[in-house]
């Protein structure tokens, strides 16, 4: 049996790649070739689509893409086709913005050659079976405009959409990222034409998929999403199943000990008797530390108050005083791990120390679900949202505060100042879709079906016990609150 199995990858009209399968090893090389130019097939083949994957700069994510790369890859040598072309978003030129997709459209539909059909988007978590992605994609004129996903829609308007469509919620679809989705060369051509030609006041990126929707469709002049079974959430037999999600939660072998994290809840007085006690009665008795900072000191819970007044919006002031006390007291000062939220975060502790098995401590890391502000403009910075929960370690807090980057005052918002801090130093802001900056209603319920959460947030107009037992419970933690139905 031959040690190498080789085929052709093509990166432009004339230049190719050799791609070879190191059969003993598992491991893929290659090395710069050429051919002369052919004529366009008559059927789609694997070198024709464009991947995209939305991947992260960070160790792990990075393992995780390329792991993804090698498959594909090692799919097409199994095909006997030339293999496609694949992007990691965090390789470009402006990897803080290049999750949004569409900024960066322009510059990939100027790389892309003659031949080229369709660009397909995935995540890290999505499993791409080629050989059922490219029959797939050959029933559809690429020659058309086609926008291609597993559906998703809202139940009702909800916040993170704006409340759009609040008449009609249910009636437009959005992809689900991590199933992929695709774009006709056509259509990738004419989005980038516009996004030239156009000038972007999209301040916040919120829900990027949902935005990429509302963008396309543009109102009705464009395309709305079609809907394809084929790409799927679960691998489903007999359903020809181009992709899937990963549904494993991921973690890199034991979880951090929980004596390794420190939780810091923000309060404020208003809240000791209603928000307080709901941390006590979920999450909080699997934290070995915890400390809730208020306003007004309150021995029964207890709290701790930092000299720094309460503010009805943004709450910077309390943000860095917290992390000046985790960097400055005794005890604190051996914890590698700080996680900050609200007093209305619910968390499932377990789950946030098995994934934090997959960072290292050595890297500043600074994690949850990744908002971003003016990022359309071709400046802009990415900050995690406060409110489904803050992680950074001991080395990205020194780094921040070392930087001596700080509030311009006590109430601007915490959660975009620690961006901008992060930002400025260099530092990936990591997202996980785990987190929630909102309630399980504001998500499509698709979405939410492959996910195993680690936080949400807000208690309005919800049951935040029925929540924390119904999304953040496990069946291996000791609860009270969920194993009597009397409290829920």
């Amino acid at each position: 049996m031959p040690s190498l199995v080789t085929t052709w990858r093509r990166c432009g009209d004339d230049v190719l790649y050799i791609a070879s399968l190191d059969v003993s090893t598992g491991k893929l090389q290659e090395q710069e070739g050429k051919t002369s130019a052919g004529g366009e097939s008559a059927t789609l083949t694997a070198h024709q689509i464009f991947f995209v994957v939305q991947s992260q700069r960070n160790r792990h994510h990075i393992e995780e893409a390329e792991n993804l790369r090698e498959d594909i890859l090692r799919q097409s040598l199994g095909l006997g086709q030339a293999s496609p072309e694949i992007l990691f978003l965090h390789e470009t030129e402006e990897p803080a913005g290049a999750w949004t997709i569409l900024p960066i459209l322009p510059r990939i539909a100027s790389t892309l050659h003659g031949k080229l059909a369709w660009l397909f988007f995935c995540t890290e978590e999505t499993l791409v079976d080629l050989k059922h992605l490219v029959h797939l994609l050959s029933q559809y004129d690429h020659r058309q405009e086609w926008f291609l996903g597993h559906p998703l829609h809202d139940e009702e308007a909800t916040i993170i959409h704006h409340f759009a469509f609040h008449e009609g919620s249910t009636s437009f679809l959005y992809p689900d990222f991590e199933a992929g989705w695709a774009l006709s060369r056509v259509l990738v051509d004419r989005l980038s034409k516009k996004w030239d030609l156009t000038s972007h006041d999209l301040d916040f990126t919120i829900d990027l998929k949902h935005e990429v929707a509302l963008y396309i469709w543009d109102g009705g002049k464009g395309i709305k999403l079609t809907a394809v079974p084929q790409f799927c959430t679960l691998n489903e037999t007999g359903k020809g199943c181009a992709t899937a999600v990963n549904t494993t939660f991921p973690t890199c072998g034991k979880p951090v000990p929980v004596e390794d994290i420190f939780f810091a809840v923000k309060t404020c007085k208003k809240f000791h008797h209603d928000r307080v006690p709901i941390v006590w009665k979920t999450w909080g008795p699997q934290a070995k530390n915890i400390e809730f900072y208020s306003d007004e000191s309150d021995p029964s819970i207890p709290t701790i108050t930092l000299g720094v007044r309460n503010t009805e919006r943004g709450h910077c002031g309390k943000m860095f005083a917290i992390l000046k006390r985790m960097s400055s007291h005794h005890e604190l000062q051996s914890i590698p791990w700080l996680v900050i939220v609200d007093d209305d975060t619910l968390i499932s502790v377990p789950r946030l120390a098995a994934l934090l098995s997959c960072y290292n401590t050595k890297d500043p890391i600074y994690l949850g679900e990744r908002y971003g502000y003016g990022l359309h403009t071709g400046g802009g910075y990415n900050y995690i949202t406060g409110g489904g929960g803050i992680v950074l370690n001991r080395e990205g807090l020194r780094r921040l505060l070392a930087s001596g980057c700080t509030c311009s005052s006590d109430d601007a918002p915490d959660d975009m100042i620690l961006g901008m801090c992060f930002h400025s130093l260099g530092i990936t802001t990591i997202h996980c879709p785990l987190f929630h900056q909102a309630r399980p209603e504001d998500y499509a319920k698709g979405y939410l079906a492959h996910q195993i959460p680690i936080s949400f947030h807000k208690h309005w107009n919800t049951q935040p016990l029925r929540v924390y037992c119904e999304w953040l419970f496990a069946d291996d933690m000791s609860s009270n609150v969920c194993n009597s139905r009397d409290e829920l």
